[in-house]
């Protein structure tokens, strides 16, 4: 089980890296900011918690962006190692059914906390909002199966 876990967490790795590159290159292409999603998402938790992000105007800032992102890599992560969990314990879909669901599972992690905290809402979201958030998930969930399924090939050589 821990070596389908492990195997999960370097797919989720893999998954969020490809889901960084095309979040990129759609800022690359479209002209478009960064989110600032999740900045908010931390800054929103501070606040809730009552825990204190420390340091003057700037280094606070920059932990809070630092925050953002480790975030998202730590969903990833977790996407990745359910994955590997599932397939522990014997789930064994075809390769669109897991891409599809680890897509799904990546989109729920990311959004659910941003829509629970008040800082986005779905249901208010564009056809063009939806492909943006879509998109780079797609790559997560066709990354993470793939890499996945590659590191249960046992060599020849």
């Amino acid at each position: 089980m821990m070596g389908s876990i492990m195997r999960g967490v370097a797919a989720g790795a893999a998954g969020t890296t490809a889901l960084n590159a095309a979040t990129y290159l759609d800022m690359v292409v479209r002209g478009r900011p960064a989110s600032s999603t999740p900045e908010q998402t931390v800054e929103r938790l501070s606040d809730t918690t009552g825990t204190e992000i420390p340091g003057d105007e700037q280094h606070r800032k920059n932990r809070v962006s630092g925050l953002g992102a480790l975030s998202g890599m730590l969903t990833g992560t977790a996407v990745g190692a359910a994955y590997g969990a599932a397939r522990g314990f014997g789930w064994q879909p075809s390769l669109p059914v897991a891409g599809a669901a680890t897509t799904l599972a990546a989109m729920a992690g990311s959004s659910a906390p941003m829509t629970l905290l008040g800082i986005t809402d779905p249901r208010q979201w564009s056809a063009t909002d939806w492909l943006s958030d879509l998109v780079p998930h797609l790559a997560f969930g066709a990354t993470a199966v793939a890499t996945y399924a590659l590191t249960g090939r046992r060599s020849n050589s």
